[in-house]
Protein backbone atom coordinates (compact mmCIF):
# COMPACT_ATOMS: atom_id res chain seq x y z
CA UNK A 1 0.00 0.00 0.00
CA UNK A 2 1.55 3.11 -1.40
CA UNK A 3 2.80 6.15 1.73
CA UNK A 4 -0.28 8.74 2.51
CA UNK A 5 0.94 12.25 2.54
CA UNK A 6 1.44 13.27 6.08
CA UNK A 7 -1.74 15.50 7.49
CA UNK A 8 -1.14 18.90 7.55
CA UNK A 9 -0.56 20.88 10.85
CA UNK A 10 -3.45 21.92 11.53
CA UNK A 11 -3.75 26.23 11.59
CA UNK A 12 -5.65 26.48 14.64
CA UNK A 13 -4.58 26.45 18.18
CA UNK A 14 -5.99 28.00 21.29
CA UNK A 15 -4.64 30.26 23.81
CA UNK A 16 -3.16 28.11 26.30
CA UNK A 17 -3.14 24.53 24.65
CA UNK A 18 -1.34 22.87 21.96
CA UNK A 19 2.44 23.30 21.51
CA UNK A 20 4.46 24.90 18.30
CA UNK A 21 5.55 21.76 16.37
CA UNK A 22 8.47 21.48 13.75
CA UNK A 23 10.68 23.63 15.36
CA UNK A 24 13.50 24.04 17.93
CA UNK A 25 13.28 23.72 21.20
CA UNK A 26 15.66 24.23 23.69
CA UNK A 27 16.65 21.19 25.15
CA UNK A 28 20.26 21.32 27.08
CA UNK A 29 23.19 23.01 27.51
CA UNK A 30 26.56 21.23 26.35
CA UNK A 31 28.12 20.86 29.78
CA UNK A 32 24.77 19.06 30.89
CA UNK A 33 25.43 16.23 28.74
CA UNK A 34 28.23 13.43 30.15
CA UNK A 35 29.74 10.72 27.16
CA UNK A 36 27.93 7.72 28.24
CA UNK A 37 25.52 8.81 30.80
CA UNK A 38 21.76 8.53 29.72
CA UNK A 39 19.59 10.89 30.59
CA UNK A 40 15.81 11.64 30.83
CA UNK A 41 13.97 14.64 29.70
CA UNK A 42 10.07 15.43 29.49
CA UNK A 43 9.55 18.38 26.42
CA UNK A 44 5.79 18.74 24.94
CA UNK A 45 4.97 15.89 27.24
CA UNK A 46 7.04 13.62 25.22
CA UNK A 47 9.99 11.29 27.28
CA UNK A 48 12.73 11.92 25.81
CA UNK A 49 16.55 9.99 26.22
CA UNK A 50 18.95 12.92 25.44
CA UNK A 51 22.36 12.15 25.93
CA UNK A 52 26.05 12.17 24.17
CA UNK A 53 27.55 8.44 23.23
CA UNK A 54 30.91 7.15 24.57
CA UNK A 55 32.47 8.96 21.41
CA UNK A 56 30.83 12.47 22.89
CA UNK A 57 28.62 12.58 20.28
CA UNK A 58 25.12 14.18 21.32
CA UNK A 59 21.82 12.27 20.38
CA UNK A 60 17.65 12.02 21.27
CA UNK A 61 15.42 9.14 20.85
CA UNK A 62 11.94 8.30 22.46
CA UNK A 63 13.07 7.46 26.32
CA UNK A 64 10.65 4.06 26.12
CA UNK A 65 11.77 0.86 24.43
CA UNK A 66 9.16 -0.78 22.01
CA UNK A 67 9.26 -4.00 23.96
CA UNK A 68 8.17 -3.93 27.19
CA UNK A 69 8.09 0.35 27.49
CA UNK A 70 10.87 0.35 30.21
CA UNK A 71 12.71 4.01 29.73
CA UNK A 72 15.85 3.14 27.98
CA UNK A 73 17.37 5.99 30.18
CA UNK A 74 17.57 3.36 32.96
CA UNK A 75 19.65 0.96 30.85
CA UNK A 76 22.98 1.61 29.91
CA UNK A 77 25.31 2.65 27.01
CA UNK A 78 27.82 0.00 25.06
CA UNK A 79 29.70 -0.93 22.40
CA UNK A 80 28.10 -2.75 19.92
CA UNK A 81 30.12 -6.45 19.48
CA UNK A 82 29.57 -5.93 15.88
CA UNK A 83 30.71 -2.59 14.92
CA UNK A 84 32.10 -1.05 17.43
CA UNK A 85 29.83 2.04 17.48
CA UNK A 86 27.42 2.89 20.65
CA UNK A 87 24.07 1.44 21.02
CA UNK A 88 21.96 1.83 24.66
CA UNK A 89 21.06 -0.99 26.22
CA UNK A 90 17.80 -1.72 27.70
CA UNK A 91 17.58 -2.55 31.04
CA UNK A 92 14.75 -5.08 30.88
CA UNK A 93 15.49 -7.70 28.46
CA UNK A 94 18.70 -6.35 26.94
CA UNK A 95 17.39 -5.00 23.51
CA UNK A 96 20.01 -2.49 22.05
CA UNK A 97 19.16 -0.05 20.06
CA UNK A 98 21.82 2.86 17.80
CA UNK A 99 21.75 6.53 18.80
CA UNK A 100 19.40 7.08 15.57
CA UNK A 101 16.87 5.11 17.16
CA UNK A 102 17.24 1.59 14.92
CA UNK A 103 17.17 -2.04 16.85
CA UNK A 104 20.35 -3.92 16.64
CA UNK A 105 20.04 -7.00 18.80
CA UNK A 106 17.49 -8.66 20.32
CA UNK A 107 19.69 -11.16 22.77
CA UNK A 108 16.58 -13.37 23.57
CA UNK A 109 16.79 -14.60 19.78
CA UNK A 110 18.22 -17.79 18.99
CA UNK A 111 20.55 -18.77 16.10
CA UNK A 112 17.56 -20.52 14.34
CA UNK A 113 15.38 -17.78 14.53
CA UNK A 114 15.84 -14.89 12.33
CA UNK A 115 14.50 -11.56 12.28
CA UNK A 116 15.21 -8.60 10.78
CA UNK A 117 15.63 -6.91 14.30
CA UNK A 118 16.54 -3.47 12.03
CA UNK A 119 12.87 -2.93 11.01
CA UNK A 120 12.47 -2.24 14.79
CA UNK A 121 12.86 1.62 15.43
CA UNK A 122 12.72 3.76 18.22
CA UNK A 123 11.52 7.66 17.18
CA UNK A 124 14.87 9.54 17.02
CA UNK A 125 14.82 13.79 16.99
CA UNK A 126 17.32 15.92 15.32
CA UNK A 127 19.41 17.83 17.61
CA UNK A 128 22.15 20.79 16.52
CA UNK A 129 24.55 21.60 19.52
CA UNK A 130 26.20 25.44 18.83
CA UNK A 131 27.51 27.82 21.20
CA UNK A 132 27.29 25.76 23.92
CA UNK A 133 23.72 24.57 23.75
CA UNK A 134 21.73 21.64 22.39
CA UNK A 135 18.48 22.21 20.35
CA UNK A 136 16.03 19.48 19.78
CA UNK A 137 13.80 19.55 16.53
CA UNK A 138 9.97 17.86 18.09
CA UNK A 139 7.94 17.14 14.36
CA UNK A 140 4.79 17.27 13.84
CA UNK A 141 4.28 13.92 13.19
CA UNK A 142 5.64 11.42 15.17
CA UNK A 143 5.95 8.53 12.46
CA UNK A 144 7.75 10.63 9.70
CA UNK A 145 10.32 12.85 11.48
CA UNK A 146 11.29 15.13 8.70
CA UNK A 147 14.23 16.62 8.41
CA UNK A 148 14.30 20.21 9.67
CA UNK A 149 13.93 22.99 7.33
CA UNK A 150 15.61 25.70 8.76
CA UNK A 151 18.35 26.19 11.70
CA UNK A 152 18.03 26.89 15.40
CA UNK A 153 19.02 30.77 15.89
CA UNK A 154 22.91 32.04 16.23
CA UNK A 155 22.28 34.47 19.45
CA UNK A 156 24.51 37.44 19.15
CA UNK A 157 27.87 38.16 21.05
CA UNK A 158 29.69 36.31 23.49
CA UNK A 159 27.76 32.95 23.86
CA UNK A 160 29.12 29.88 23.84
CA UNK A 161 31.54 28.02 26.24
CA UNK A 162 30.80 27.58 30.29
CA UNK A 163 28.33 30.40 31.28
CA UNK A 164 28.37 32.44 33.60
CA UNK A 165 25.00 32.30 35.88
CA UNK A 166 22.22 29.31 34.65
CA UNK A 167 19.26 29.65 36.63
CA UNK A 168 16.43 27.01 36.26
CA UNK A 169 12.86 26.71 37.39
CA UNK A 170 9.46 25.25 36.67
CA UNK A 171 6.01 27.13 36.27
CA UNK A 172 3.54 25.86 36.85
CA UNK A 173 1.59 26.63 33.91
CA UNK A 174 1.11 26.70 29.74
CA UNK A 175 3.72 27.95 28.02
CA UNK A 176 1.48 30.90 26.36
CA UNK A 177 0.75 32.00 29.93
CA UNK A 178 4.44 31.98 30.94
CA UNK A 179 5.37 33.55 27.13
CA UNK A 180 3.11 36.81 27.92
CA UNK A 181 4.22 36.68 31.72
CA UNK A 182 7.84 36.98 30.27
CA UNK A 183 7.28 39.75 28.05
CA UNK A 184 4.96 42.26 29.52
CA UNK A 185 6.36 45.33 30.31
CA UNK A 186 3.88 46.51 33.18
CA UNK A 187 3.75 44.31 35.87
CA UNK A 188 7.73 45.25 37.15
CA UNK A 189 6.50 47.96 39.70
CA UNK A 190 4.26 45.56 40.86
CA UNK A 191 5.75 42.18 40.91
CA UNK A 192 9.29 42.83 40.88
CA UNK A 193 9.94 46.17 43.88
CA UNK A 194 13.55 45.39 44.84
CA UNK A 195 15.83 48.26 45.59
CA UNK A 196 18.62 47.22 43.36
CA UNK A 197 16.26 47.11 40.42
CA UNK A 198 13.72 50.00 40.54
CA UNK A 199 11.65 51.85 42.29
CA UNK A 200 8.15 50.63 43.45
CA UNK A 201 7.19 54.52 43.73
CA UNK A 202 8.61 56.06 40.74
CA UNK A 203 7.33 55.20 37.69
CA UNK A 204 8.69 56.04 34.32
CA UNK A 205 6.33 56.57 30.80
CA UNK A 206 8.30 54.38 28.22
CA UNK A 207 8.64 54.85 24.35
CA UNK A 208 10.03 52.27 22.50
CA UNK A 209 10.94 51.11 19.19
CA UNK A 210 10.17 47.47 18.20
CA UNK A 211 10.93 45.40 14.85
CA UNK A 212 10.20 42.33 13.33
CA UNK A 213 12.89 39.91 13.58
CA UNK A 214 13.34 36.15 12.12
CA UNK A 215 10.28 34.46 13.83
CA UNK A 216 9.81 37.03 16.31
CA UNK A 217 10.49 40.90 17.15
CA UNK A 218 13.02 43.02 18.94
CA UNK A 219 13.24 46.47 21.01
CA UNK A 220 15.93 47.59 18.99
CA UNK A 221 18.82 48.63 20.86
CA UNK A 222 18.55 51.95 23.03
CA UNK A 223 19.96 53.18 26.23
CA UNK A 224 18.06 51.23 29.80
CA UNK A 225 15.40 53.50 31.59
CA UNK A 226 16.99 55.60 34.16
CA UNK A 227 14.86 53.37 36.92
CA UNK A 228 16.60 50.24 35.91
CA UNK A 229 18.96 50.91 38.76
CA UNK A 230 20.78 47.03 38.01
CA UNK A 231 22.13 48.24 34.66
CA UNK A 232 24.18 51.30 36.13
CA UNK A 233 26.23 48.91 38.57
CA UNK A 234 28.27 47.73 34.96
CA UNK A 235 29.00 51.14 34.37
CA UNK A 236 29.49 53.16 31.17
CA UNK A 237 26.96 53.87 28.78
CA UNK A 238 24.82 50.83 28.31
CA UNK A 239 22.88 49.67 25.16
CA UNK A 240 20.61 46.74 25.10
CA UNK A 241 18.23 45.19 22.36
CA UNK A 242 15.60 42.66 23.63
CA UNK A 243 14.05 39.94 21.06
CA UNK A 244 11.66 37.52 21.30
CA UNK A 245 11.53 34.53 18.92
CA UNK A 246 9.27 31.53 18.36
CA UNK A 247 8.93 29.02 20.18
CA UNK A 248 9.95 30.41 23.77
CA UNK A 249 13.55 32.14 23.37
CA UNK A 250 14.14 35.60 24.61
CA UNK A 251 17.47 37.43 24.78
CA UNK A 252 18.63 40.42 25.56
CA UNK A 253 22.47 41.68 24.46
CA UNK A 254 23.75 44.77 26.35
CA UNK A 255 26.62 46.63 24.55
CA UNK A 256 29.18 48.54 26.84
CA UNK A 257 31.48 50.06 24.59
CA UNK A 258 33.49 46.78 23.22
CA UNK A 259 31.91 44.53 26.25
CA UNK A 260 29.03 42.70 25.91
CA UNK A 261 26.72 40.81 28.08
CA UNK A 262 23.96 38.49 26.33
CA UNK A 263 21.14 37.33 29.05
CA UNK A 264 18.72 34.53 27.21
CA UNK A 265 15.88 33.07 28.77
CA UNK A 266 14.25 30.22 27.39
CA UNK A 267 11.39 28.56 27.69
CA UNK A 268 10.54 24.70 27.22
CA UNK A 269 7.24 22.87 27.90
CA UNK A 270 7.49 20.07 29.79
CA UNK A 271 3.65 19.25 29.56
CA UNK A 272 0.38 21.36 28.93
CA UNK A 273 0.78 22.64 32.62
CA UNK A 274 4.50 23.07 33.12
CA UNK A 275 6.93 24.89 31.45
CA UNK A 276 10.68 24.93 32.42
CA UNK A 277 12.39 28.22 32.65
CA UNK A 278 16.18 28.29 31.97
CA UNK A 279 17.81 32.02 32.07
CA UNK A 280 21.61 31.77 31.51
CA UNK A 281 24.40 34.82 31.58
CA UNK A 282 27.51 34.88 29.31
CA UNK A 283 29.89 37.96 29.33
CA UNK A 284 33.45 39.61 28.46
CA UNK A 285 32.83 42.21 30.93
CA UNK A 286 35.04 41.79 33.73
CA UNK A 287 32.85 43.99 36.13
CA UNK A 288 30.29 41.43 35.51
CA UNK A 289 31.95 38.15 35.98
CA UNK A 290 32.84 40.39 39.91
CA UNK A 291 29.27 40.72 40.01
CA UNK A 292 27.79 37.63 38.91
CA UNK A 293 26.37 36.42 41.94
CA UNK A 294 24.44 40.07 42.62
CA UNK A 295 22.74 39.26 39.31
CA UNK A 296 22.42 35.40 39.61
CA UNK A 297 20.52 36.47 42.85
CA UNK A 298 18.08 38.51 41.27
CA UNK A 299 17.48 36.13 38.75
CA UNK A 300 16.29 33.65 40.74
CA UNK A 301 14.24 36.49 42.81
CA UNK A 302 12.85 37.33 39.62
CA UNK A 303 11.80 33.65 38.45
CA UNK A 304 10.40 32.88 42.26
CA UNK A 305 8.00 35.85 41.95
CA UNK A 306 6.78 35.54 38.30
CA UNK A 307 6.43 31.63 39.46
CA UNK A 308 4.32 32.94 42.62
CA UNK A 309 2.41 35.60 40.24
CA UNK A 310 1.85 32.05 37.88
CA UNK A 311 0.48 30.09 40.73
CA UNK A 312 -2.47 33.01 41.79
CA UNK A 313 -2.64 33.38 37.68
CA UNK A 314 -4.01 29.51 38.05
CA UNK A 315 -6.33 30.44 40.78
CA UNK A 316 -8.13 32.72 38.13
CA UNK A 317 -8.19 30.36 35.03
CA UNK A 318 -9.55 28.05 37.22
CA UNK A 319 -12.63 29.51 37.04
CA UNK A 320 -12.30 32.12 33.46
CA UNK A 321 -10.01 31.38 30.88
CA UNK A 322 -11.09 34.62 28.96
CA UNK A 323 -8.03 37.40 29.24
CA UNK A 324 -8.43 40.97 28.00
CA UNK A 325 -5.37 42.09 26.07
CA UNK A 326 -4.96 46.47 25.76
CA UNK A 327 -2.44 48.55 23.62
CA UNK A 328 -0.01 49.22 23.89
CA UNK A 329 1.10 47.70 27.25
CA UNK A 330 -0.26 43.99 25.75
CA UNK A 331 0.57 44.45 22.13
CA UNK A 332 4.08 42.34 22.96
CA UNK A 333 1.49 39.33 24.04
CA UNK A 334 -0.98 39.97 20.92
CA UNK A 335 2.12 39.34 18.85
CA UNK A 336 3.08 36.87 19.96
CA UNK A 337 -0.63 35.07 19.18
CA UNK A 338 -0.03 36.40 16.17
CA UNK A 339 3.13 35.07 15.19
CA UNK A 340 2.36 31.53 16.50
CA UNK A 341 -0.87 31.50 13.72
CA UNK A 342 1.09 32.92 11.25
CA UNK A 343 3.93 29.79 11.89
CA UNK A 344 1.03 27.01 12.20
CA UNK A 345 -0.73 28.44 8.97
CA UNK A 346 2.64 28.82 6.91
CA UNK A 347 2.97 25.01 7.96
CA UNK A 348 -0.22 24.15 7.15
CA UNK A 349 -0.20 25.86 3.35
CA UNK A 350 3.58 24.49 2.55
CA UNK A 351 4.57 28.62 1.79
CA UNK A 352 7.01 30.85 3.75
CA UNK A 353 6.82 32.09 6.70
CA UNK A 354 5.72 36.09 7.14
CA UNK A 355 5.93 37.63 9.73
CA UNK A 356 2.95 40.34 11.00
CA UNK A 357 4.97 42.41 13.25
CA UNK A 358 5.48 45.59 11.42
CA UNK A 359 8.04 48.54 12.59
CA UNK A 360 6.34 50.28 15.21
CA UNK A 361 6.42 52.52 18.54
CA UNK A 362 4.61 51.64 21.65
CA UNK A 363 4.31 53.44 24.73
CA UNK A 364 3.33 52.10 27.97
CA UNK A 365 3.90 53.33 32.25
CA UNK A 366 6.50 50.89 34.34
Amino acid sequence: MPDQAAPATSAKIAFGQGFLKDCWWFAALSGDLVAGKLQRYVILGEPVLLARDLDGHAYAVRDICPHRAAPLSAGEMVRDGKGGGCVVQCCYHGWTFDTQGTCKSIPSLTADQPMDVEKIRVRSYAIREQQGIVWIYITADPRRPAEPDHEPPILPGVVGGKPIIVETMDFDSHIDHAVVGLMDPAHGPYVHQQWWWRSAKKQLSKIKQFEPREFGFSMVRHKPSSNSRAYKILGGAPATEITFRLPGIRYEHIEIGTQQVLGLTCLTPIDDNRTRITQIFWSDHGLFRFIAPLFRFGAKAFLKQDGNMVNLQNEGLKYDRSLIWIDDADTQAKWYQQIKREWMQSRAEKRPFVNPVKATTLKWTS
